[in-house]
């Protein structure tokens, strides 16, 4: 160990109460960066997992015309006679009648982690004299569940009996209620042209999307077919997920030109959803980067303290020939010092804080606790900022310390 080590940590154990004070600064500071950005990237990821139970990344489906051709009138004299036609969208067919090619095609991309198809209609749900019009969606349940991991969010029955039982129907549990269904209940189905259906309740579902869970009924996608007599390879959409949530665009526009229906990213409709997680990032990291400057200033006031105690042992040391440079390495490796031990116990800390915070029963979709991420790059960069700005924090006073001259101290 140098001299100027040694010096530096004769400094630092002979004020153990101020060494402790400028440790535990920088701890807390550390340990709240490490839980603030956890609980965000927890509360984050559970939003999006919630979004995405009803939302896939992509979505191909039969869209209108978005370009209608503008009305053209030739250049004639003015004895001609003009027939213009009113230029409107007219939709020839509905939906994707064969889905089974596109099906295919998409297992060439590597990306892609999961496919279904869906059959989506608005009907009338009776109960008695209760009446809702919801979203009638015709699921394959395999696949449905590979792309939402529906089955992880049903509350009552098995999502699987839907493939044993045609006559079967699973509901939202906020349409449930409204509706007065429990398990076991029959109810009646009414499409658009007039068809009625019964069909007895299997199965209960909570997403946590109020939207899906009060407005959405399942079946089978062959027996949606049935009734609203489609070919059986007929869906209103194709829903995939990829293995990348936020490059979805970039393979909606890979994907387009191979297909005449419309490829469609979740970030095209949701834009607020990626907003709103952006704007938690951003608010965890101020208040994180908050936190470990005030810690910073506590540093810098302890430092001040220290030199203006120590003016003249570092009087002394400039006269027996030590350097400002020597003097500034000092400072600046107490300021290292405590940098490390408070980064060390900070990161300790901050993970026994996020575990107990995540032992918190939180009762919503299917979380049962708070959620809480643990990023291990966040534990990296907390270390490394704490450590950046206990330097900054002890350089500056370290620097005054450098510029004293032993003759006006030592006189005066």
């Amino acid at each position: 160990m140098g001299i100027n080590k040694k010096i530096a940590w004769i400094h630092l154990s002979s004020k153990i109460r101020q060494l402790l004070v400028a440790v535990l600064s920088v701890t807390f500071g550390i340990s709240m960066y490490i839980f603030m950005n956890g609980f965000m990237s927890g509360v984050n990821k559970a939003q999006t997992d919630i979004a995405f139970t009803s939302m896939a990344h992509l979505k191909i489906y039969n869209d209108l015309n978005s370009d209608p051709k503008p009305i053209e009138v030739s250049d004639t004299d003015d004895n001609s006679i003009h027939i213009v036609h009113n230029s409107k969208n007219i939709r020839y067919t509905e939906g994707i009648k064969n889905s089974e090619p596109i099906l295919e095609s998409v297992q060439n991309y590597p990306e892609i982690t999961a496919v279904t198809e869906q059959l989506n209609e608005n009907v009338f749900i009776r109960n008695g004299v209760t009446r809702i019009n919801v979203l009638l969606s015709g699921i394959d349940v395999a696949n449905e569940d590979r792309v939402f991991g529906l089955s992880k969010y049903m509350t009552d029955g098995d999502l699987f009996e839907l493939e044993k039982r045609p006559d079967g129907i699973i509901l939202g549990s906020k349409l449930a209620a409204s509706l007065g269904v429990t398990m076991g209940d029959n109810i009646n189905i009414m499409t658009a042209d007039g068809i009625a259906k019964n069909f007895k309740t299997i199965g209960m579902f909570e997403t946590g999307a109020v939207g899906v869970d009060k407005t959405k009924a399942i079946i089978s996608i062959q027996t949606a077919r049935q009734i609203f007599s489609k070919n059986p390879n007929y869906a209103t959409e194709i829903l995939i997920n990829i293995s990348d949530f936020n490059k979805a665009d970039e393979l909606a526009e890979k994907m387009a030109p191979t297909t005449a229906f419309k490829v469609e990213s979740w970030k095209e409709g949701n834009d607020q959803l990626d907003s709103a997680n952006q704007l938690r990032n951003i608010l965890a990291m101020a208040v994180s980067l908050t936190i470990l400057i005030v810690a910073g200033f506590g540093i810098y006031n302890i430092m001040n303290m220290t030199v203006n105690e120590k003016i003249k042992e570092i009087a002394i040391l400039k006269a027996m020939g030590f350097n400002g440079g020597d003097i500034v390495e000092i400072f600046l490796t107490q300021s290292i010092i405590i940098g490390c031990l408070g980064g060390l116990s900070g990161v300790i800390l901050g993970n026994i804080i996020s575990r107990i915070i995540s032992k918190i029963p939180f009762s919503i979709a299917s979380l049962t606790t708070l959620p809480i991420e643990f990023n291990r790059m966040d534990y990296l960069m907390a270390f490394l900022f704490g450590v950046i700005i206990t330097l900054i924090a002890g350089y500056l006073p370290a620097r005054k310390a450098s510029k004293i001259d032993p003759v006006n101290i030592i006189r005066g």
